[in-house]
């Protein structure tokens, strides 16, 4: 993307579109739609008119975690955002700055041995940064109660600065979404599925078009800052894979929604072409140059012009058609970020 391209700050939605006006649902949202070079508008209810029986979507069942915690280093307060679970059982944190309006700014990570303490008496050490690459992502230690447990009485959704107020955790939730059993999610919300309503959905399989269920828990935001996204758990369901390959084979397009579901399909395709069954963690990173194997289109919210998400909608549109969608999005006045309109790609 180009990066003589600049959103506008009153381009970002500041409210869920629910809460802009009287008997506004989910899905009063805008959709624009790319086919290769070609533009067009649409309201995302329109959205069953797009697709054709056959057509199959990959959506994201994570649930979003209140990931932000109050805490103290020292003197000063800082807020934690909790990203992800490792193996281990340690977490990886990201510690911020309140910056006196409801959300927070960059903070210096560490050093090593940096302790927070949070509500209930748990106490959280910084041992050592993510990656070589940052010190913004840390592995922390936490003692005390289980964290799933300190998120749900103490946390509350991450809210970045364009937002206007803070919101329930419930606004965050998209209708995939599913609670999983050792409390893991995502520190942030699979946007892209928010728009979606139990109604829309009705009419979708109304029409013939299927549903096939994966899990990615994603951390917290890093493509706004030209990094890679860190390691990511996902399942990739053995009935979703067999959804998905009668899909190809059958003729349908697999429209993945959301980056996420885009990662973890991608993660899970063999050599052959063909998706299995698949659990753990993947590092994948879609770009132009890596290509997809299985997506046929996306559906995803607008992105920053230097997020490196682009790159993964680059590989299913390509460049130019990308390039043209923003430009289009921002002349008509569409609205960026987790709250706002979505951009359908499809062959």
């Amino acid at each position: 993307m180009t990066s003589a391209l600049r959103v506008p700050a009153e381009r970002s939605a500041r409210v869920p579109v629910e809460q802009r006006g009287p008997g506004l649902a989910r899905d009063a949202v805008r959709m624009l739609v790319s086919r290769g070079a070609e533009v067009a508008h649409h309201a995302f209810t329109e959205l069953p008119l797009l697709l054709r029986a056959g057509d199959l979507l990959v959506v994201n069942t994570s649930a979003t975690l209140a990931a932000a915690v109050d805490g103290w280093s020292g003197h000063a307060r800082v807020v934690v955002h909790f990203s992800t679970r490792g193996d281990d059982g340690r977490w990886a944190v990201e510690l911020r700055e309140p910056d006196g309006r409801g959300t927070t700014r960059a903070r210096a990570g560490g050093p090593a041995g940096t302790e927070v303490c949070l509500p209930g008496g748990v106490r959280l050490v910084l041992e050592e940064p993510l990656s070589g690459r940052s010190e913004r992502l840390w592995w922390a230690r936490v003692s005390g109660p289980e964290v799933p447990g300190l998120l749900r009485e103490h946390g509350r959704p991450i809210r970045y600065a364009y937002t206007e107020r803070d919101q329930p955790l419930s606004v965050y939730q998209t209708v995939f979404a599913l609670p999983s059993v050792d409390g893991a999610g995502s520190a942030e919300m699979p946007s892209a599925a928010r728009p979606f309503t139990a109604r829309l959905v009705a009419e979708l399989v109304s029409r013939g078009v299927q549903f096939a269920p994966v899990t990615l828990h994603t951390g917290v935001a890093s493509a706004e800052a030209h990094e890679p996204p860190c390691a990511e758990r996902f399942v990739v369901p053995g009935a979703s894979a067999r959804l998905i390959n009668a899909a190809k084979a059958g003729g349908g397009r697999v429209v993945a929604v959301g980056t996420t579901a885009v990662r973890a399909v991608e993660s899970a395709v063999g050599s052959d072409g063909a998706v299995r069954a698949r659990a753990g963690w993947t590092e994948l990173v879609v770009t132009p140059e890596r290509g997809v194997r299985v997506v046929d289109g996306l559906l995803t919210g607008l992105h920053e012009p230097q997020a490196s998400h682009l790159l993964m909608l680059e590989a299913v549109a390509g460049r130019v058609a990308v390039e043209r969608a923003y430009r289009a999005a921002l002349q008509h006045r569409y609205q960026w970020h987790e709250f706002g309109d979505v951009h359908l790609v499809l062959p």
